[in-house]
Formats: C-alpha cells, structure tokens, sequence
C-alpha cells in the first residue's frame, strides 16, 4: 500500500544506506582489477576464450586462463547500458532497472514444494509449479516471477521446457528463468518466441547466468550468454560465493573477488555486442564447516549491499540477495533473515531481490514465506518513502485546533487519512488483548496459514492459460531434440 503521507515529492524525510565511500569503492575496484590482470579468469568455452584473444586487451595462458587489462575492463563499463526497461507479458513496461526502487521476484529452482497447511515437503511436480508462479502473480508486491521449483514429475530431457510453459502460461507478470540443462537453452528460447513473439522488443523475459566461483567462466554459462546476446535479450549474471569455502572468509576479501568475477562477465558480455543489456550482482553467503550447510548472516547483507553500490558506481543495474532458506519455513529464523535482508536492500541501492520464498537451505519453496515476504516489503517499501515535512502535511492550523479542541480524532486530515494513512495487514488482525482471549489465544501462524491457502485458492490463470499450454504442449511433444 502506498502511503499517502510519503509523497516521492517535496521536503521528504527519506531513509537511506550508503555503505561504502567513494574511496573504498576505488579501493575495491582497484582489487579486482589486480586479481583479473595478475590471477586471470578460467574461460571454459573456446569461443568465449576466442572473444577475449580478439580484443587486443587480453591475454591467454596456462589452463585456459584469461588475464584482463584494465583498459579492457573500463572500455568496458562505458559500454553497458546503465538502465535496463522490463515488461510484462501484455508488453507494459513494469520498471526501469538500474533507475528505479528496488524490484522483488518470487522464486527459486527449489527441489521440493512445502505445502502451506501441513509444512510437509513433497518433490516438486508440474501441478506444484503451476500453483506457485499463479500465487507470484497475486501477490502485489513481487515485481517478477522467477523459476519457482525443479520438477520431478517430467523427464529431466525437456523438463526445463515444461516449467518454463508453465511460467509463461501462469502469469503476466516478467519472468526470470533458470535452466538447469543447458542444452535446452535454445529450445527454451524457441518456446517462448512461438508463444509470445519476438522477445527482444519488449523483453519480459530475463535469464539468469551463474559463473563458477571462484573465477571459473563455465562454458554452458557463457553459451546462455551468447544465446541471450543473440537473442536481443537482457539478462541476470550473478555469482554464489560461500565465504570460507568459494570466496575468502573476510567480507572485503569476498567483494573484491566477486566484483571481479562480475567484471570478467561484463567484458565478455560486451565483446560478444558493444551495448549488450547486462545486470550484475552477487549471492554472498557463508559456509558452515560443521553442518555442511551454506547461509546468510548479517555480514552477507553487508556485502550485498556494498555489491548494490559497486554497481551504482558503474552505472550498471543490479540484482542481489534475497534473504531466503535460513528457516524451516513461514518461521522466526526465515522471517528474521527476510526482514533484515529486505528492508536493507530498499534503503540501500539494490535493483532486483529475484529470489523470495525458499525455506531449508533453500530446497523448498514456502509459499507461505512468500505470502509473509510479500507483507514485509510492503512495510519495507512504506518505510524507505519517509514522510513529507511540507507545509501541507504538516498543518499547522489543524495542529492549532486540534489542540484547542483536546484531541485530532475530528481533523480534516485525520478523517481523510485514518484508513489509508498506515500500514494494514493482509493477514493479521489487529487485536489487543481481549480480543485475543476471545478468539480463544490464537496462533499468528495459523492466520498466515489459511490466507496462504485462501490465496493459491483464488488465484486464477491468465485467459489465455489453456491456448498457450496446448501450443506449447505440441511445440515440446513434435519439435527436434
């Protein structure tokens, strides 16, 4: 809900985060340049090493390494754009970004669905896929729907095909693919060209690249790059790092090799087409030795913000962390990780939060966490606006009577901004105690519970759901493999 009161003009108040300053941020940048001059980036892909040989501004060595000038990397950052427009499926720009608030999407690539009732897990299924990216689309506060869930119900040779057509036939909203078999790529492509048309006009579509960390440029990763450069498409390319393990343990250390990493895929990016749309931003994690378990702390935020800021820096859009898998589901330790991760990111300068909902370590997609998520960015969003110290806001002469009179309960303001002036819960009931006692001491678990279950109930697919999965159907079922 927009608040009335936080004009995003005037004398606003607004709350911000800057992390870094301009100093540091030469520090780090200068960081990872030495690592990609001196240390190089593993380029598996022939005709990747082939782009950098090319430019003059790269050398390749030993075990398919490339070793990076600094010419090359800032002849770089001046050819990306620095704004990247994403549009729904009806062909409506929904945001601008790399100049616009933070953008949130709902997803990703879990093996398990957690049902909203029970909490029990089952193997991701297409049914399942289907009921999450429609429950995405409802939500009002997710921007984008991204890949939700691996399916296990298909086979694994066109299983990426069946989840995409389900994405595709679920929502309008834009959509932030990971495929999972790289081969099918292309195809995946095709089938969203024959539903949709051409892709690149109004791109609602956005593919999500990871390179291996650390400083590994995988050759089905930069294959996706060039079929997505190709395609006129822009596209997510973002790294994991597992502090202690993939990354060093000390959050400098792992922000300058991250930032490095994400500069040797704008290099390639930019030598494959001067211009190509490219978004950048990291995954910072840590690595728990003891349980095996990879997780986000308060210091990973911190990275992730000062990531978000690099990229402000360059003039490049950004898509970051998410704050999701930490819990056991709809739970104190998710929703807490979630708060801090989300409300930091809108007051900081991340672009796109892409990955809303997963729950134990990330396997299973909560949709009750994204229903609660959905609640928490729309307080996190309420909070970043500030308030409005104009004089029309503050009125001074219903200040004047309203303390004559003893109380403001009859004030013009008051009147037409009591219902719409602060925060009201989806979900929640706003009870004091009596209430609470006479509703027999419920559990507020149990409220997100059935509003999650009311949601996925009511949530309908797009009129043109059935015309868009039998053509799809018949595209999976008669195309060449």
């Amino acid at each position: 809900m927009s608040n009335p009161i936080s004009p995003s003009w005037g004398n606003v108040a607004k709350p911000k985060i800057d992390l870094i300053t301009g100093e540091q941020i030469e520090q780090i940048h200068r960081h990872s340049l030495h690592i990609l001059s001196t240390i190089g980036v593993r380029v598996d892909s022939a005709k990747a090493r082939e782009l950098f040989t090319q430019s003059g501004g790269a050398r390749l060595g030993d075990e398919d390494r490339a070793y990076l000038s600094q010419e090359l990397v800032e002849w770089a950052l001046k050819s990306a754009p620095p704004a990247v427009d994403i549009y729904n499926r009806k062909g409506e720009r929904v945001f601008r970004l790399g100049e616009d608030r933070t953008r949130y999407g709902v997803g990703v690539t879990n093996l398990y669905y957690q049902d909203p009732l029970t909490e029990q897990v089952s193997p991701f299924s297409r049914e399942y896929l289907a009921v999450c990216v429609r429950l995405g689309g409802a939500l009002e506060n997710f921007d984008v729907v991204s890949t939700i869930g691996i399916l296990h119900d298909i086979p694994p040779q066109v299983a990426d095909l069946y989840a995409t057509l389900e994405m595709i036939a679920n929502t309008v909203k834009p959509l932030v693919i990971l495929i999972s078999d790289e081969s099918l790529f292309p195809r995946v492509l095709d089938l969203l060209e024959l539903l949709h048309g051409d892709l690149a006009a109004q791109p609602f579509v956005i593919p999500y690249l990871n390179p291996v960390t650390p400083l590994i440029i995988n050759e089905g990763t930069s294959d996706k790059m060039l079929s997505s450069i190709e395609r006129g498409l822009p596209f997510i390319y973002s790294n994991y790092g597992m502090a202690g393990m993939s990354t060093p343990i000390t959050p400098g250390g792992t922000l300058a090799l991250l930032n490095a990493e994400l500069l040797a895929g704008l290099v390639l990016s930019q030598l494959a087409r001067e211009g190509a749309p490219i978004i950048l931003g990291s995954l910072p994690a840590y690595f728990d030795m003891k349980t095996m378990v990879d997780f986000y702390d308060p210091r990973t935020f911190l990275v992730n913000l000062s990531c978000a800021e690099m990229m402000a820096h360059y003039h490049l859009p950004h898509a970051g962390t998410s704050g999701s898998g930490t819990g056991w589901g709809a739970d104190l330790p998710e929703t807490g990780t979630l708060w801090m991760d989300l409300i930091t990111g809108c007051l900081g300068k991340v672009g796109l939060s892409p990955f809303v909902g997963g729950a134990l370590g990330s396997k299973a997609f909560s949709p009750s966490t994204a229903v609660y998520a959905n609640e928490i960015i729309g307080q996190a969003l309420d909070f970043s606006r500030g308030y409005s110290l104009d004089d029309e806001w503050v009125k001074m002469e219903e200040i004047t009577t309203g303390v004559a009179e003893g109380h403001f309960l009859t004030q013009g303001v008051t009147l037409k901004l009591y219902r719409e002036g602060y925060f009201m819960s989806d979900i929640f009931p706003r009870w004091g105690l009596e209430n609470w006692k006479d509703n027999h001491y419920p559990l507020a678990i149990d409220y997100l519970k059935r509003r999650t279950q009311q949601i996925i109930e009511q949530s309908a697919p797009p009129e043109d759901h059935d015309e868009l999965i039998a053509r799809g159907e018949d595209f999976i079922e008669n195309s060449p493999r």
